[in-house]
């Protein structure tokens, strides 16, 4: 086994060396980020936006296929509303504060920030947006014509990445989940983005349509892309969407 998987299972054991930052008195870090005074911004129907049949879940579960290829048809922007939702809604602010989500998270830290490479979707100009998760609202990021070309090219020329009605991309936010955990927080972050994802895949197999998890990245292109800085932020894990071919 080499050495720095040896070395980061050794420093992330329990008991840890080092202190956390709630240990050490230190300010909780922000609940999620805020969209910029000048942003611009679009309002998603209320969650969970879309009229659902009864759901079968043993039959969902099973149903359930990875898929590459998706049909030309564009989502609605009531579904990726409930994508986003059933992903990263936010149901609740604790006075504490903590959010209490869709989605399980160590401590309910809830680390991810979720940011959409939107192809197809009805009434949403193609770009890289922000989701908003306390506002619920999608914030604009950029819009500039080769961003899914960059997009794509980072994440290793996958086509699905630009073929899809949306990519969806999170971003972990480390110091939110390491304030509470330290470095064994790193290990929180990867099992809470497998929560994330495959409640993606479930709920977007209710509304007809299907997914393709992404893990093989250029780290340090797909962070220069989404603006983060690939220390303290970085992109954890992709997931494309559309729907499903006739």
């Amino acid at each position: 086994m080499p050495d720095i998987i040896t070395e980061f299972m050794k420093k992330t054991s329990l008991p840890l060396d080092e202190p956390s930052g709630e240990s050490q008195g230190l300010p909780q870090p922000p609940l999620a980020w805020e969209p910029g005074e000048d942003a611009e911004l679009i309002d998603l129907p209320e969650p969970p936006a879309v009229q659902l049949a009864p759901v079968d879940l043993p039959k969902l579960i099973e149903k359930r296929r990875t898929l590459r290829r998706y049909a030309p048809d564009p989502l609605t922007l009531a579904e990726l509303s409930y994508l986003l939702w059933a992903t990263q809604g936010v149901k609740f602010v604790t006075p504490r504060p903590v959010t209490l989500r869709t989605v399980p998270s160590a401590g309910a830290r809830h680390a991810f920030e979720t940011l959409l490479l939107i192809n197809r979707v009805e009434g949403v100009e193609p770009g890289l947006y922000h989701y908003a998760a306390l506002q619920h609202k999608l914030a604009v990021v950029t819009r500039e014509p080769d961003i899914a070309a960059r997009l794509t090219a980072a994440c290793l020329d996958q086509p699905h990445v630009s073929n899809s009605a949306v990519t969806f991309a999170w971003v972990a936010v480390a110091e939110r989940m390491t304030w509470r955990y330290g470095l064994r927080g790193y290990r929180y972050l990867h099992l809470d983005a497998g929560h994330v994802c495959q409640n993606l895949y479930l709920a977007a197999e209710s509304i007809g349509c299907g997914v393709c998890a992404l893990a093989a990245f250029d780290d340090r292109a797909v962070n220069e892309v989404l603006g983060v800085d690939g220390e303290s932020q970085f992109a954890i894990y992709f997931a494309t969407v559309g729907r499903r071919e006739a």
